[in-house]
Formats: structure tokens, C-alpha cells, sequence
């Protein structure tokens, strides 16, 4: 599992995206879902065939959040990545 590192105000309502297009080879997305640790919000979530997208909000500013994405190819291939997301104010 990879994780990434990623910031955000705790007023900020933003995305985070996912490029699984290298990973999948060729292969498409078939689901996708999010597991967002408690305190931080998920507002809602989208994926495409090659990408997968969470908006997040809210958070305690100076912790950090992992978010977990796992997908499910057509051809059958599970895979998650997480981003590890630290709120500061800005």
C-alpha cells in the first residue's frame, strides 16, 4: 500500500485525487471506496476509469488523517493507497 502526504486548512473543503491510470496497465476502475479516519469529513467521493477523487472538510488543525482508498478492477485486482492528510492553519 502506498501513502502519500497531503495538507489542508480545517476550513477547507478540497479534493484529493487518485491516478491509478500506471497501476491498472490497461485495466479499469470497477469500485472505489473510501475509509476516512474520525475527525476529518468525507464529503463525497467520485471515480472515473482511471482516477479516484474524495472531498474532504473539517479536521483538528496539527493532527494528521489517513484516508484509505481501495479499488476493485474489472479484471478483478484489489489495491489500496492512503493519503495521509495533516491539517494546519494557513
Amino acid at each position: 500500500m502506498a501513502t502519500f502526504q497531503a495538507t489542508k486548512d480545517p476550513n477547507a473543503v478540497i479534493d484529493f485525487k487518485i491516478n491509478w491510470s500506471d497501476w491498472l496497465n490497461g485495466d479499469t476502475i470497477s469500485t472505489s471506496t473510501w475509509t476516512v479516519e474520525s475527525g476529518i469529513t468525507q464529503d463525497s467521493e467520485s471515480e472515473t476509469t482511471t482516477t479516484t477523487t474524495v472531498w474532504l472538510s473539517g479536521g483538528t488543525a496539527g493532527l494528521t488523517y489517513t484516508v484509505t482508498n481501495r479499488i476493485v478492477t474489472a479484471a478483478g485486482r484489489t489495491d489500496d493507497r492512503s493519503i495521509a492528510v495533516k491539517v494546519v492553519d494557513r
